[in-house]
């Protein structure tokens, strides 16, 4: 049992399992008589959250990390070498590649049953952010042994011991103590430390383009949607205007319409008045030509 292959067992744990599997670890070292191995083992921590699904994705998808952390070597390949276009693209692609482990970070952990909030993405979003940028940082990321989520201020390299528990082997041995003669002068460590500020510098100015680049073609979509929307509300106000001349015309109509209805219905009565007056005429002549005939019929009244 080596310290190494714990450690790969117990950071591809569920976070509520992890103490339970490190203590059983560490009985089973002790029982082989490993005290050394058995406290390596009982000192290592259990991840945060961040950590742990940044562990998860290295586990599942192990070649889009090594990409994301490959994409940083270019990155800083192509600061030292000043290569500004090459840069530029190179830092578009960093950025999205990012966001695109960022997102699928999370639906894993909600596939795994695990939400996570959207403080626990952005630091993971951070952590990936230093991985591309730190070569330190990119290999204690892909270790997959997490503790802590990493960060990288873009100035020297990032201190990644206290947020990682081991790193693979041979990767978490300390330096070589160096001679005088292989220690760099104070105006070497002044020049370098100058390149990495501006390589920084020209990082963030690369990142700062490519944000404006985002934010004008952002603007445009909504300056293009605001034109759509106004030329829509033209339309709209255009019809509705017809819309209220052809209402006003209706309600013309039906004034008329209402005033020969009227009319109409005074005509109707005095026409019924008239009907009436002559029915009662026509029943009033019948009568007496009916008494008429009586009378005039043999039989009938004397002469």
């Amino acid at each position: 049992m080596r310290l190494s292959d714990v450690a790969d067992e117990l950071y591809g744990l569920p976070p509520d399992e992890f103490i339970a599997a490190r203590d059983a670890r560490r009985k089973e070292a002790r029982a082989r008589g490993d005290r050394e191995l058995a406290e390596e083992i009982g000192g290592l921590r259990k991840p945060t959250t961040a950590a742990w699904v940044v562990n998860t994705l290295v586990r599942r998808q192990p070649d889009e990390l090594r990409q994301l952390v490959d994409l940083g070597a270019d990155l800083r390949e192509a600061q030292r070498d000043l290569e500004g276009d090459q840069l530029k693209e190179l830092t578009r692609q960093r950025r999205a590649v990012v966001l695109a482990l960022t997102r699928q970070a999370r639906s894993l952990a909600k596939e795994l049953g695990r939400p996570v909030s959207d403080s626990v993405a952005g630091q993971v979003q951070d952590t990936l952010r230093a991985a591309v940028a730190d070569e330190d940082a990119g290999r204690a990321t892909l270790s997959g042994r997490l503790t802590s989520p990493l960060s990288y201020s873009g100035v020297g390299t990032a201190d990644v011991r206290g947020s990682v528990a081991t790193l693979p082997q041979g990767e978490d041995d300390a330096p070589a103590p160096t001679t005088r003669g292989d220690r760099a002068s104070g105006e070497d460590r002044r020049q370098r430390a100058a390149e990495r500020q501006l390589a920084g510098a020209r990082e963030e100015l690369a990142d700062a383009e490519t944000a404006a680049a985002d934010a004008e073609a952002d603007a445009e979509r909504e300056r293009e949607q605001l034109a759509g929307l106004s030329t829509r509300q033209e339309q709209l106000r255009a019809r509705i205007g017809e819309l209220e001349a052809e209402l006003r015309q209706a309600e013309q109509e039906a004034g008329e319409v209402t005033a020969d209805l009227r009319g109409g219905q005074r005509r109707r009565d005095a026409a019924e008045r008239r009907e009436q007056r002559a029915n009662t005429v026509r029943d009033r002549a019948r009568a007496r030509v009916q008494r008429l005939e009586q009378t005039a019929t043999p039989g009938g009244a004397a002469t």
